[in-house]
């Protein structure tokens, strides 16, 4: 297989963000001009400070890019269903904006698996057509896969759509360290008897997917699901986690349980991540 083209100038957005900065990094080192936008500025990095949600001085900042690659998203199933419109599906039709008249090579789009919903077979690939589910990042990651393709189909610019598994790794907040501070705190409980899928993806090896389908030439106008190639359980994935901090298990329990205990623990604290959508979301039975 060919090597991946690597352009001159790239353009991430949540260039300061978790997948983000890894791939700004990578492309750093392949000798790209990389540049960025995020909530707040890193000049030494080329990353300006600005809102996707609002039409602004940010956009110019990706004018001369010959390759964008939209990662900024709110992320999680805690997120309200007007930040997560706002974010997710206006925020990416103004990126969309700024490099249809910048006149951009390719933009990559970071949607997720989430956008198959919770409740699809075990195997699905790309064909597989998406679920929307009320549930806010679900929903509006299927919108944005939507503007992200009718701006390509409408030759706007080239695009490609990436869909993510469950990215973990150093500095994954979702994947690691939250969950690694809960079963160090004696606060992580399994839902499904601990049968639950994930289908998880090392973030350098979601770094070099990324790479390839930004630079391959008929990557424009797909979409390609990127996991590590396998369907593990949540027992398997956290086990591995429980063993470096000395426990020998983590409790489980039947999905209803959990999701009553999620919705408690999670008013009480106020924290998004621990909520009934999350454990359905772990709970679920297929794989990619």
């Amino acid at each position: 297989m060919a090597e991946p083209t690597v352009p001159r100038r790239v353009f991430v957005t949540g260039a300061l963000g978790f997948v983000g900065r890894r791939l700004a990094d990578r492309y750093r080192a392949a000798g790209a001009n990389v540049a960025g936008v995020d909530v707040r500025s890193d000049p030494a990095l080329g990353v300006v400070a600005g809102d996707i949600t609002t039409a602004g001085d940010w956009q110019h900042a990706l004018a001369e890019a010959d390759l964008v690659v939209h990662t900024a998203a709110l992320v999680g199933m805690g997120g309200d269903e007007a930040s997560s419109w706002r974010i997710n599906c206006l925020g990416t039709r103004h990126v969309l904006d700024a490099a249809a008249r910048a006149g951009v090579g390719r933009l990559v789009h970071l949607s997720s698996i989430v956008a198959f919903g919770f409740d699809y077979p075990n195997g699905v690939d790309e064909h597989y057509p998406l679920r929307p589910n009320g549930v806010p990042y679900v929903d509006t990651k299927v919108a944005s896969e939507q503007t992200v393709l009718q701006s390509h189909a409408a030759g706007e610019v080239p695009c490609t759509i990436v869909r993510p598994g469950d990215v973990y790794g150093p500095g994954s907040h979702f994947w690691t360290v939250s969950p690694v501070r809960a079963i160090a705190a004696g606060r992580l409980v399994l839902p499904a008897q601990g049968r639950g899928h994930l289908s998880p993806v090392y973030i350098d090896d979601l770094v070099d997917g990324i790479v390839r389908a930004a630079g391959t030439a008929n990557a424009a106008g797909n979409v390609f699901t990127l996991t590590g190639g396998e369907t593990v359980t949540t027992s398997a994935f956290f086990g591995h986690y429980a063993r470096m901090l000395g426990k020998s298990s983590i409790p489980v329990a039947p999905t209803a349980v959990v999701v009553a205990l999620a919705a408690t623990v999670g008013r009480l604290l106020g924290d998004g991540d621990v909520s009934p959508d999350a454990v359905r979301y772990i709970a679920r039975q297929g794989g990619y």
